[in-house]
């Protein structure tokens, strides 16, 4: 389609006519200087349409949108829309195929829960809010951080996620996916396993009423913001160490001062208790001892006694949702590819 001309609509203020003419009027009361268009005509006298200089600037912004509309401009909108909604397409079925990869490989191992939950945890505990630096990157995979004290026992839950990433780069078609993102999207397995488990036990032990009742009362929509959040990327080096508490060693007070650290605090701590240790019940008396912590310790375990727990469930989802995130820069394009344009003019019709 050719390109079609708007600008010839813009009235002309050039003296190009016998019968148009320019004349600028300037007033003793105002320094503004105003355009008048007079047209002279025989048949009517006297009559004149003014125009001040906003109305000139309104009526060239229009024709020169016009201008690009009859150029093209829309439909190289239109395509950059449809790149976007290719890539988050795209990027939804990988999240799709990893949660499913996730869910039945943790489903089949529930002893490697903790260590999960642990692995992800610590991972992100690096982050060091003065610097920006350290957090939810992988670092932990390293050997030279994987093997300090405080991350003692975590190498079976590393080896099931090395294992999963070999899969799941298989099916890849946008790259390898990074540690990093797998790390605490299997955190975020873990959780829920924990969850769909409560439900079970609810149910005596029956696990299609439990999932039915997970589904029917659980809070699997709360998850959007950490689903989004997909791009992480992965530590090249390790992150320096002493910024992890050896949590079955530390006290209350040192735990709260390293979650206060990093943005959070004492109800951030008492909703993570699965995550410090094997041993939630242990922890939770640990944490109960202290007189800020305690109240929050007793408001989630009055809500794991009813039957949708939503107060527990979605301030564990808030709090895990900020914590994937530190110290990252999401990159909103990462695992999509570019998608093969059909010809059509080879298509034998």
């Amino acid at each position: 389609m050719g390109g079609v001309s708007f600008l010839s609509t813009v009235p002309s203020f050039t003296n190009t006519t016998n019968h148009q003419h320019l004349t600028t009027l300037s007033s003793s009361s105002h320094r503004s200087a105003v355009i008048r268009c007079c047209k002279i005509d025989p048949q009517v006298s006297g009559e004149s349409l003014s125009f001040n200089r906003r109305d000139v600037l309104t009526l060239a912004g229009t024709a020169v949108g016009m201008e690009l509309i009859g150029n093209g401009f829309i439909n190289h909108v239109g395509d950059a829309k449809a790149a976007d909604l290719n890539q988050r397409r795209q990027r939804s079925e990988l999240l799709s195929k990893i949660k499913l990869t996730l869910s039945s490989t943790i489903k089949s191992k529930p002893e490697l829960v903790p260590s999960i939950l642990k692995l992800a945890l610590n991972d992100a505990m690096t982050y060091d809010k003065a610097t920006k630096s350290g957090g939810a990157n992988g670092s932990i995979r390293l050997s030279s951080e994987l093997s300090r004290a405080e991350n003692e026992g975590l190498s079976d839950g590393l080896g099931l996620i090395e294992e999963l990433k070999k899969e799941i780069d298989s099916i890849s078609k946008g790259g390898p996916i990074s540690y990093a993102d797998l790390i605490q999207l299997a955190g975020q397995s873990a959780v829920k396993s924990t969850f769909l488990a409560s439900a079970i036990r609810k149910c005596g032990g029956n696990e299609e009423k439990g999932n039915l009742l997970y589904t029917a009362y659980g809070s699997a929509g709360q998850w959007g913001l950490f689903d989004r959040n997909f791009g992480r990327t992965d530590a090249t080096e390790a992150d320096p160490e002493g910024r992890v508490p050896q949590w079955g060693k530390a006290t209350v007070q040192e735990m709260k001062d390293k979650f206060i650290a990093i943005g959070l605090g004492p109800r951030q701590l008492a909703v993570m208790s699965a995550f410090l240790g094997p041993d939630q019940v242990a922890t939770e008396q640990l944490l109960a001892t202290d007189p800020q912590v305690a109240p929050w310790v007793q408001k989630y375990q009055r809500s794991r006694e009813t039957v949708s727990q939503t107060d527990y469930e979605v301030d564990l989802i808030t709090a895990f949702t900020k914590l994937s995130c530190l110290g990252q820069q999401i990159n909103f394009e990462a695992y999509t590819y570019p998608v093969e344009r059909i010809n059509l003019s080879k298509l034998k019709l």
